[in-house]
């Protein structure tokens, strides 16, 4: 940490459990899933998202298994069901969780381990770059940051980054990250539950932590990046 200027950290299996995630937040978009495109078919936004989906819908193998015919809805309840880190599906479902933080239905679940409110004020306190990479869209990582059983975290984070940067398993990904947050990637720390990412990020330079919360995620192989178990082991 000593030559460390910002930190980059994963969300699920890192800041905040999975279970959070597949059973809070999932189930909530999935349920809202038909009246949130009745109800906004309108929106530009929307309009936008749905046209990604119909993009990524055009490019999916002929063989894919039990792949609907194009509509919408559908294809969203297919990603889901493949839990697909599909750009316009997580732009979808960051649209439909704000509203729910809105409507007060989320608004302090937020879901972070007891760890993370301690070292974000700690590494903040350091003069520390603090910002997020997730498959999830910006939009939902502000909400959760912004509404976390630990209170408001957003103030100690510079930057949020999501898949319109790249994939999280692509060298270039945390190179465009980097630039982004002006550090060279040598000085900059990533955290991730998940080895592959974190070979990724390895690869530009930057340095590795292997989060390990509990059981190792589900397919990790052995690997030598350097493992903690809470953000405190980060001092």
């Amino acid at each position: 940490m000593t030559d460390t200027r910002a930190i980059l950290l994963d969300i699920e299996g890192t800041t905040t459990p999975i279970e959070f995630v597949h059973q809070v937040l999932f189930p909530y978009a999935r349920a809202r899933v038909h009246a949130y495109l009745e109800q906004h078919a309108d929106d530009p936004g929307v309009r936008a998202d749905v046209a990604l989906l119909r993009a990524e819908y055009a490019a999916e193998s002929p063989d894919s298994p039990d792949l609907p015919p194009w509509n919408p809805e559908a294809y969203v309840y297919w990603l889901m069901d493949r839990d697909r880190k599909s750009t316009g599906l997580k732009a979808l479902q960051g649209r439909i969780w704000e509203d729910g933080y809105r409507a007060g239905e989320l608004r302090g679940k937020g879901a972070v381990y007891p760890d993370v409110r301690p070292a974000l004020e700690r590494w903040h306190a350091a003069g520390r770059t603090i910002a997020i990479f997730s498959s999830g869209s910006i939009r939902a990582q502000r909400n959760l940051f912004a509404n976390t059983t630990a209170g408001d975290l957003s103030p100690f984070l510079s930057g949020y980054f999501d898949t319109t940067t790249g994939p999280k398993r692509e060298a270039g990904s945390y190179r465009r990250i980097a630039a982004a947050l002006r550090q060279p990637p040598n000085a900059v720390l990533f955290v991730s539950d998940v080895s592959a990412e974190l070979d990724a990020a390895r690869a530009t330079a930057m340095r590795t932590a292997l989060c390990v919360r509990g059981t190792p995620a589900p397919g990790e192989k052995p690997t030598d990046h350097p493992r903690i178990h809470s953000f405190a082991e980060l001092a």
